[in-house]
């Protein structure tokens, strides 16, 4: 090892001396071994490379040059390029790459140092979010401002281009205006509550049909009343009447028909009247119908003629009090009942009675709602738990709701009335 240390410097030392060294066997031999020229003595068809001579070319889009600057160049002479001697200082040469491998001395580069990348924090993300969030809330205002001045322009340029006057409110930007729909399906109907007064004007009023039609009244009764075990079932004397003329039939015989045409019934009869009837020598034609109940075994016979008037113990046509009965038909007595939805369905009157006679009508009818009351009904007080609504109406008119303090007050003066 001491003797290649010796030999390298022996070579370096007579390399790099400006004097031209004495070549010996020695330092041919280690300036052969060491070095990447070939050697002309080895290669008899050894060519030289050919020196290459510099080229210069003329620059392209040169800027104009003054006419100071042109004078200044063609007085001072070019000078020539500057030419390296072969024996210039060796700091200054170009060296080879295996020649680099030899140096000491040769020039350090420094290190290119970058900044250190360091994961960003919690809080310094919330601060980019709430930066990041400004910005865009910023270029959001900026854009209603530039949306806003042109909608002001557009709108000053249709002023003056059409004449309009200007107007004092400054409607802000954007503006959501509801359009009202005037279509009686979609829009929701209000809910109106009409006092019992009101509401006879107001079918009065509405009555606009060639015949006379007839006040109806249509009573919403509790849910609970839909049960089959509670029966709600009753008549009523108009006080007024029903403004119908009836005509009554009484199946009887002996002191029962006597009683009967006292009483003013319009047909009676026996099972003579009961034969004539079946076989259509007598028509039908009466609106209510009684018996006595030792009359119903002919009677039965006629239940396809009567049909809907075919005397019942339930409605209270079958019965020995005849003359009480009689004279509760002609008095233009209704009768009510409720159906499977819990509804009470009666007409009370006609249209073209008075103000006065409807509303006495009306009160008699609720005062025998009242009473008609079932016992087993629970939770109710006088109306309360018991009536839902109570809407009248004409035949083919429209209803209105009408008021339960009303409809108290019309019962309470009908019960004055028949006290004195």
């Amino acid at each position: 090892m001491a003797a290649f240390k010796h030999l390298f410097s022996q070579t370096q030392r007579h390399y790099f001396s400006k004097t031209p060294p004495q070549h010996n066997l020695s330092s041919l031999i280690l300036r052969r071994l060491f070095s990447a020229e070939p050697d002309p003595d080895a290669n008899p068809n050894f060519r030289k490379p050919l020196p290459i001579q510099p080229v210069s070319y003329p620059t392209r889009n040169q800027p104009p040059q003054s006419q100071e600057t042109q004078s200044q160049s063609q007085s001072q002479p070019e000078s020539p390029p500057e030419q390296i001697s072969p024996q210039a200082d060796p700091g200054t040469r170009t060296w080879t790459r295996d020649e680099m491998r030899y140096i000491k001395d040769a020039p350090v580069i420094s290190p290119v140092s970058y900044p250190s990348r360091v994961a960003p924090l919690p809080e310094d993300r919330v601060k980019a979010e709430e930066e990041g969030s400004k910005n865009e809330s910023d270029e959001l205002e900026t854009e209603r401002r530039r949306i806003d001045d042109e909608r002001w322009n557009a709108m000053m340029t249709r002023r003056r281009v059409l004449g309009e006057e200007q107007e004092d409110d400054n409607v802000a930007f954007p503006t959501l205006i509801k359009v009202e729909n005037d279509d009686s399906k979609s829009k929701k109907k209000r809910k109106v509550i009409y006092d019992l007064k009101e509401a006879i004007r107001a079918v009065k009023g509405d009555n606009k049909r060639n015949f006379d039609e007839t006040l109806e009244a249509h009573v919403k009764m509790t849910p609970e009343l839909r049960r089959t075990d509670l029966k709600l079932s009753g008549f009523v004397r108009l006080p007024h009447g029903f403004g119908k003329t009836y005509r009554v039939a009484v199946f009887a015989e002996g002191a029962a028909a006597d009683e009967a045409r006292d009483a003013g019934a319009d047909i009676v009869g026996g099972p003579e009247l009961v034969e004539s009837l079946r076989s259509g020598e007598v028509k039908i034609n009466f609106d209510k119908c009684i018996a006595t109940p030792s009359m119903m075994e002919h009677v039965k016979k006629l239940s396809k003629n009567l049909k809907q008037l075919m005397p019942d113990a339930k409605k209270g046509t079958v019965t020995n009090d005849i003359s009480k009965t009689v004279k509760d038909a002609k008095a233009q007595s209704v009768i009510f009942k409720k159906d499977k939805t819990a509804i009470v369905h009666v007409g009370l009157g006609k249209v073209s009675f008075s103000e006065e006679a409807l509303r006495e009508n009306v009160g008699a009818f609720v005062n025998a709602l009242l009473l008609a009351k079932p016992a087993g009904l629970k939770k109710s007080s006088k109306y309360a738990g018991y009536v839902d609504s109570f809407h009248i109406c004409s035949t083919m008119g429209r209803s209105f709701h009408i008021s339960i303090q009303s409809l108290s007050m019309a019962a309470d003066r009908y019960n004055r009335l028949q006290l004195q």
